[in-house]
């Protein structure tokens, strides 16, 4: 009797620990499911290996070296490279597997790459932080944060041509940003509690970034109803679209036609399936609810990052520098998002997945980097705005879902307590 309980209970362990093993696969290491061109899923690690090293043998003895600068410039370049390299060849591939699993291990070999650099400028100082920048784009020594600029001037007039002259190249990326943070979440709620959030943020960190200062009808109007508005609802028709699509997937040998071979090269770049996400349902535990309350209010310190970094640093919206990093975060984003998603929803999954993980890191070690570097600055911080605005964000993050909770439980019980659970997205 005894041998048979310790049979049962050493077969239930084993099945609960392949659940965990094939949950936190499918978000950590996704296979490819039917490969049609075995060529370009075969490792070739022995090719790679001479290429690589023939590449750098002969950039290393060809090139001139009669500049210091440009030497060390190719040596970083260089450990990039095999970083990069190493990336694919040992890397997990994450949740994702279009276009190409390589892809998505070097996106996250450039997250650990950047999490390391901002680790090192942590233990820098301010004036070796500005050296090395200063030393990357000379051009930086010549532009300065204007403080004297005035924001949110003359409110009350009120203009079809001055409503039109805030519609710039800032607003089209409220629109686009919103409409891939749509398509990350696919959720109308969460959404909208971020969004509204974000102009509470603003509004209690103005006094430390001025752009922060808008007229209410550039914040209300422009940037909450039009421009997110516009975003968030593109983007969930998107997912929508995507979601009723029929999925039938063709090997691209068994095409005949060009323009078919063609068609189906260019959809290797779209998902593999795509199934609608329930951050929440009636069922939901207490940690879940936790879980999405921390995720609204991380997001608003990641965005934060952004705007206290290029000012604490001194640098212009179009800086290369600014616009490498809005699109490695970006891309670091897609597959964190999912990850989290996985862990939150999946009670059989009982760790976060390593990109995730990576991009908590890169998200506390940004806010350290801002704060060890913008002691004068903050020096200046209104604590108790500071302590509001956590408050509010912790009230309305709250408020937030338990509101999505109830308009789940009351108004779409059936559709949420009768679904599947939803399955992994590519």
């Amino acid at each position: 009797m005894k041998d048979t309980k310790e049979r049962t209970m050493s077969g239930s362990s084993g099945m609960l620990s392949n659940d965990y093993m094939d949950a936190f696969s499918s978000i950590n290491e996704r296979p490819v499911d039917d490969i049609s061109l075995e060529f370009f899923y075969k490792p070739h690690t022995i090719t790679l290996l001479a290429v690589s090293i023939a590449s750098v043998i002969y950039t290393a003895f060809v090139r001139d070296e009669s500049r210091i600068q440009e030497n060390i410039w190719s040596g970083i370049c260089c450990v990039v490279f095999f970083f990069l390299i190493i990336s694919v060849l040992t890397f997990p591939n994450g949740p994702f597997t279009r276009p190409h699993p390589a892809v998505w291990r070097i996106v996250f070999g450039a997250s650990v790459l950047y999490l390391l650099a901002l680790l090192f400028l942590l233990f820098q100082s301010y004036s070796t932080v500005y050296e090395i920048m200063y030393w990357i784009d000379p051009n930086l020594r010549n532009f300065h944060i204007d403080m004297d600029k005035e924001y949110a001037v003359n409110c009350s007039d009120i203009s079809l041509s001055k409503v039109w002259s805030h519609v710039d190249v800032f607003a089209w990326g409220h629109f686009l940003g919103w409409m891939f943070k749509a398509i990350l979440f696919r959720h109308a709620g969460l959404l909208w509690a971020i969004s509204i959030m974000w102009e509470i943020t603003e509004i209690a960190f103005a006094h430390l970034l001025p752009n922060f200062l808008e007229c209410w009808w550039d914040s209300v109007i422009l940037d909450v109803l039009v421009c997110n508005g516009l975003g968030i609802w593109c983007g969930l028709k998107i997912c929508k679209a995507l979601e009723m699509r029929e999925y039938k997937w063709v090997s691209i040998r068994d095409i005949s036609s060009t323009t078919g071979k063609i068609k189906r090269a260019i959809l290797q770049f779209t998902p593999v399936q795509w199934t609608p996400v329930r951050w929440l349902d009636p069922t939901s535990t207490y940690m879940r609810f936790c879980a999405l309350s921390q995720l609204v209010v991380f997001w608003q310190i990641s965005e934060l990052n952004t705007f206290f970094l290029k000012h604490i640093f001194e640098m212009p919206p179009s800086h290369p520098l600014v616009i490498a990093r809005l699109c490695l975060i970006g891309v670091i984003v897609a597959p964190s998002v999912r990850q989290y998603y996985t862990y939150v929803t999946d009670p059989n999954c009982k760790r976060v997945g390593t990109q995730c993980w990576v991009y908590g890191a890169i998200m506390v070690t940004e806010s350290m980097l801002c704060i060890k570097n913008g002691k004068e600055l903050f020096g200046q911080a209104q604590v108790c705005n500071v302590i509001v605005w956590l408050v509010i964000q912790i009230m309305v993050s709250i408020g937030c879902v338990n509101g999505v909770v109830l308009y789940h439980r009351y108004f779409e019980p059936n559709s949420e307590l009768n679904a599947e659970s939803p399955k992994k997205d590519d």
